[in-house]
This record gives C-alpha cells, structure tokens and sequence, in this order.
C-alpha cells in the first residue's frame, strides 16, 4: 500500500487559537480514508491545512514523500490535489457550464462537461442557470463535479451530505462510489454522519478536540468510536 499523503505532528488554527494538537495520518493511494468526529474536532481545520489553505505551526505535510508543509493552495491544486468545501464549493454568479469550465482547468470544456453530465443528469438541464440559483443538492453535485472534470490525485471533501435529503446523499455517493472504483488516487472524506461514509471506507480516523482518538479500519472502531462519538449520527454538522 503506497501512502500518497503522509501527515505527522501537525499542529494548525486560527491566530492564536490552536484547532489540531499533533495529528498524525497516513493517506493511501487508491483507498478511501474517512476522518470522522463530533462538531468542533478539527475535521474541516484538518482538510483545510492538507489543501493548504492553512499553514500549520508545526508538524510536516508529505505528498509522494516531498515536503508540501508550506507549499501554497494552488500549487497543491495544479499538482492535483482538490478540495471540495462544505460551504462555497461553487461559484453562484457563474452559469452551471462555466463552473464546470472552471473546474476543468486546462482540459476540454466539452470533455469535461460530459464526464459530469453523464454522472448527474439534472446538470445537464441545468447548463445555463446560475449556480446560486440551484437547489443545495443540485450545488453539491456540482461541487463535487470538479472531481469528473480534471483528474486529481488526491480528493479532498469536506461533509458531502451536510443538510441534504437521503434521496441527494445517495445520488451523491453513487457517483463517488464510482470514482473509487475507477482511480488509483486518494480521497479523504470528512463526515459527521458516518453511516454515509463507512460503507466505502478502507480506512478510519477518529478526531476528538484536535487528536486522533481512533486510527484503523471500519470493522475495528468501537461503536462510541473511542471517545464517544455517537456513530450513524445525522443530528449535526462539522
């Protein structure tokens, strides 16, 4: 098992506020790591510092075995490491089409948005309106669009079925399901509802306050996840 992302003592926050305490984390490549947690453990902190967005205060960051600890946001996504937020994952004021343009970088438009428009249909009847004007499943179809229109070597996504309706979360995860059948790279996937996410998960972390209380495969975390985070919970969010 090759490791794509290689985390070890990371600490990180906002201004004096220290979120994450000395996280460790192995990402494989070809697998799908859920780091799951109760609000407020530092999840979307931790997604945030792996896309660079934040700059940790110490620790180190290794993609394929290169230091990337203070390498900056868009060299991490030129080099293919996407990241789908919980909140902003679209540009509102932009058509459907143009998002997609967006997202495909320097690959063909036309390429790009038939790779989406084959996952998610509705996209499709929906090329020319605005992307502020969809609904909030229709928005985080299209976030996670930016995965189908540009290959990626790492995925990043930040609670995929935050607030939406069971019908939308499958959708979601079907569509998911299938890129990690059809790639080798790595996807991490934050989640406070883990019933979503366990099922195509190989590997599990468990955050508590900062820390990893919980680091294995899904058979072996305790039904508290070992810090008494209620599993197959869809009460709240990150």
């Amino acid at each position: 098992m090759t490791v794509e992302l290689q985390v070890r003592g990371v600490r990180a926050g906002y201004g004096p506020v220290e979120v994450l305490h000395g996280v460790d984390l192995d990402v494989p490549a070809g697998r799908v790591t859920a780091v799951l947690g109760r609000n407020g453990a530092g999840k979307t902190t931790l997604l945030r510092t792996l896309a660079g967005l934040i700059t940790p205060t110490g620790g180190t960051i290794r993609w394929q075995g290169r230091d990337i600890t203070r390498r900056l946001a868009y060299r991490r996504a030129r080099g293919g490491l996407l990241l789908v937020p919980d909140e902003g994952g679209v540009f509102p004021e932009l058509t459907v089409a143009d998002n997609i343009a967006v997202f495909a970088g320097g690959r063909s438009r036309e390429d790009a948005f038939a790779a989406v428009a084959e996952a998610f249909p509705v996209l499709d009847k929906r090329r020319g309106q605005l992307a502020g004007t969809l609904s909030g499943g229709e928005q985080q179809m299209l976030a996670l669009s930016r995965a189908l229109a540009r290959p990626f070597r790492v995925l990043l996504i930040d609670e995929l079925s935050r607030g939406l309706a069971a019908p939308v979360i499958v959708e979601l995860y079907r569509v998911l399901t299938r890129l990690v059948e059809s790639t080798d790279a790595a996807i991490v996937l934050v989640e406070h509802d883990s019933a979503a996410v366990l099922p195509i998960a190989h590997l599990v972390y468990v955050l508590s306050r900062g820390a990893v209380v919980f680091a294995g495969e899904p058979a072996d975390l305790p039904s508290d996840g070992g810090s008494g985070y209620a599993l197959s919970s869809r009460s709240g969010t990150s």
